[in-house]
């Protein structure tokens, strides 16, 4: 009789364990894809939600580096888990184009008051008085910016497929300034490395950038660069005029996480998580400076990451907490 007590009990225990490893360990053996972009100044925000969820238990996979209509066809399909970086209003289209909400999982946001638009050095600004992407109609204007000899402006833009690069041309018609600008287009990363080049010797610059990103803590907003508004009678001016009366063409947009919906209705502790999580904007500003001064190598990027983790513990044990609580 002792024997079969002993052996109830220690069932009791054995089965008691288990489930306390499986409430503290929801995700515990599936498998999970996350995918990014080829900005290697985006793999800090996917990798802090890739360590969370390991610390749900799932088993997440090494990020595959895609483009982003590739990220968004994948995660609809299933063949990736989740994405990090859905900008609205300004990835709205590739959003909608590959299911939206029928086939994706998207509450809560992830990062807040990301702005973009086109900046000039603050000395040619001064200078000849340029305040609005409009005035480089004048031809005499956009020759200021030419670098390559053809007479026209040279705004280094976006990279195909990355969905600003259809803003930036919509805007070049909208205000009848093709034949006097030309959008650069290519490697940005190569383009920005020659525009601070160029601001650094002195010539003027004019480009089109976004926060967050590192290449706004080099040429300050205000001390070294300012931005340009847009003509007045631009279409578009109702959703881009910002609170404080300024209007450079984009909307301030925000970023979420985006995860296949098949997936978070099957798992609802990472559902929870994606709606929850969030990291301020400067947070990546931080990281993206310290990639720009040489520590941008994958165990760098995993240090930042496991570094902001730590100095967020209470938060970040919070965040775990509830998503816990969300799987019972």
């Amino acid at each position: 009789m002792r024997l079969i007590t002993t052996s109830l009990t220690l069932g009791a225990l054995l089965l008691s364990t288990l489930a306390m490893a499986s409430a503290e360990l929801p995700g515990e053996g599936i498998k999970v894809q996350p995918l990014q972009s080829s900005l290697p100044e985006e793999a800090f925000q996917s990798l802090l939600v890739s360590k969370l969820m390991e610390r749900l238990g799932y088993d997440v996979q090494p990020a595959q580096e895609v483009d982003y209509n590739v990220a968004y066809a994948s995660v609809a399909q299933g063949d990736g888990t989740f994405l990090a970086f859905n900008w609205i209003p300004l990835q709205n289209n590739k959003y909608e184009q590959a299911g939206g909400d029928k086939v994706f999982f998207r509450q809560g946001t992830y990062v807040a008051g990301a702005a973009q638009g086109y900046l000039i050095d603050k000395k040619t600004a001064t200078q000849y008085g340029i305040t609005n992407l409009g005035q480089l109609k004048d031809p005499k204007l956009a020759a200021l910016f030419d670098g390559d000899g053809d007479g026209k402006a040279d705004l280094v833009g976006c990279n195909p497929g990355w969905g600003c690069e259809e803003a930036i041309n919509h805007h070049l018609d909208e205000f009848g300034l093709t034949p006097t600008v030309t959008h650069k287009q290519g490697n940005y990363a190569a383009l920005v490395a020659d525009t601070l080049a160029r601001y650094q010797s002195g010539k003027p610059v004019l480009y089109y950038t976004w926060t967050p990103y590192w290449l706004s803590s080099e040429l300050v907003p205000g001390r070294d660069v300012v931005w340009l508004e847009v003509p007045a009678n631009a279409k578009d001016v109702a959703k881009t005029r910002l609170p404080n009366g300024k209007n450079y063409g984009f909307a301030v947009n925000t970023m979420h996480i985006v995860a296949n919906k098949a997936f978070t209705d099957a798992n609802p502790a990472a559902a929870k998580l994606f709606a929850i999580v969030k990291l301020p904007l400067n947070d990546i500003n931080i990281q993206n400076g310290l990639m720009n001064k040489g520590q941008n190598k994958p165990a760098d990027v995993e240090r930042h990451a496991d570094a902001w983790l730590k100095g967020h513990e209470a938060l970040v044990n919070g965040w775990l907490a509830e998503a816990r609580t969300a799987a019972q």
